[in-house]
């Protein structure tokens, strides 16, 4: 018989698996639990008791009011109800719009069809070799028709941390001299239940979140919309989440992801310091066993459990093949932006070239990755990283070019 190849999951920022707690808390709601959260009747009132409970959990991940969260069917929904709803309410005071050069696919692509179909400008900040936006930079682009400004907690490519407390303290600052049409929103999603998120500490009006990267299944996410901020709706044809995102609620859904936020507060600290310690003994052994690495992004303030490695002299979408037929799971990058053939524009945005964009590699690790699995990771990388290597022209060219400067600082040297 043959051997059954081991399977293992680093692909966590992608998507997460489900939570057995998270299925459990949920499967009622799938079979006797069936009503409709908006009817009246004994069914609706216990499906909507749950909705509320639920959104009272994910509230309390984040530090803000139950009445504060909008349920939507995912990320991408609530950054464009963010967006757009703002943009909407925002654009007789001014058509500004500031945000990073490294935004999500879901956020980028709004700001971009605001600019191309609204009439409004967009300032993109640079994030330089270290992948962080800089709060002067900010400072230097605002301008008196700026009325939104968009960046995100945490990239989900590279894992770097934005100063996003800093930029909710440079808007407070704004308000309080009397700037009171200017709303910052900030994308979380791959921040939350990897790091301490707060919003009063944030200082932010929006703060987009997602179920799936949280141990719950696809297809719920929440946006944070604080108390006062006016959101024009996006969707019509029903009175649910105050009018802000009608439709009926995915109850069983939402019900996973209030347990998912409740998992996640209660083991922030321990999910941490696992990751961290996992992250670090991968790095440390990618260090030692392969050459010609480059580590994308900040490496101290950055997610803990997100690596971003270019490999030189290759093409990253062989590795991610080459692995994925030995067990691992890893990605070249946005799984929304899968299909592309262009090199990752985030890691173009830090100064690489073309060679190293193409080869880099997004490692994610989750709450349930042990030390075996880093290990193995480790034993088959260096091998498929070779193995391209001797296959390709400018590994072989750079070869050459190494012997002859060897070769050369031998003759000099007699």
């Amino acid at each position: 018989m043959t051997a059954l190849r081991k399977r293992v999951y680093m692909d966590h920022s992608a998507t997460t698996p489900v939570d057995g707690r998270v299925v459990e808390a949920m499967l009622p709601f799938l079979t006797q639990k069936f009503g409709n959260a908006s009817s009246v009747h004994t069914f609706g009132q216990e499906a909507r008791a749950a909705v509320d409970k639920a959104r009272r959990e994910v509230a309390a991940l984040i530090g803000a009011r139950h009445s504060e969260i909008v349920f939507t069917s995912g990320g991408t929904e609530a950054n464009n109800l963010a967006l757009r709803g703002i943009a909407e309410t925002a654009a007789p005071f001014g058509r500004h719009l500031i945000t990073s050069a490294i935004e999500h696919p879901a956020v980028s692509e709004v700001c971009d069809y605001l600019e191309r179909r609204q009439g409004w400008a967009v300032t993109r900040l640079p994030v330089y070799e270290e992948g962080i936006v800089r709060v002067e930079d900010l400072r230097a682009v605002l301008r008196d028709d700026t009325t939104l400004i968009s960046v995100m907690l945490a990239n989900n490519e590279i894992g770097t941390l934005q100063p996003v407390a800093e930029i909710g303290e440079f808007v407070s600052h704004l308000r309080a001299s009397g700037r009171r049409h200017l709303w910052f929103h900030t994308d979380a999603v791959q921040a939350a239940g990897r790091m301490e998120v707060d919003v009063e500490k944030l200082g932010c009006d929006l703060l987009s979140l997602s179920a799936h990267k949280l141990y719950a299944p696809k297809g719920t996410g929440a946006l944070y919309v604080r108390r006062g901020v006016r959101l024009a709706p996006q969707t019509f044809g029903g009175r649910q989440e105050r009018e802000r995102r009608t439709g009926t609620e995915s109850v069983a859904n939402i019900v996973a992801f209030g347990r998912a936020a409740q998992l996640a507060c209660e083991e922030l600290e321990a999910r941490i310091n696992v990751m961290k310690t996992l992250l670090a003994r991968f790095e440390a052994g990618v260090t030692a066993r392969i050459e010609d690495v480059v580590f994308n992004g900040d490496r101290a303030r950055r997610l803990p459990h997100l690596s971003n490695i270019s490999f030189r002299f290759i093409e990253a979408e062989g590795l991610l093949i080459n692995l994925d037929l030995q067990g691992v799971a890893v990605s070249t990058g946005s799984a929304c932006s899968s299909g592309s053939l262009e090199p990752s524009p985030v890691i173009r945005a830090l100064g690489r070239n073309e060679e190293l964009a193409r080869g880099s590699i997004r490692f994610s690790l989750g709450k349930d990755t042990s030390e075996e699995d880093v290990d193995y990771v480790l034993e088959v990388l260096p091998r498929a990283v070779q193995s391209l290597r001797n296959l390709s022209p400018l590994y072989q060219k750079a070869l050459t070019e190494r012997a002859c400067n060897l070769e050369a600082q031998t003759l000099t040297s007699i």
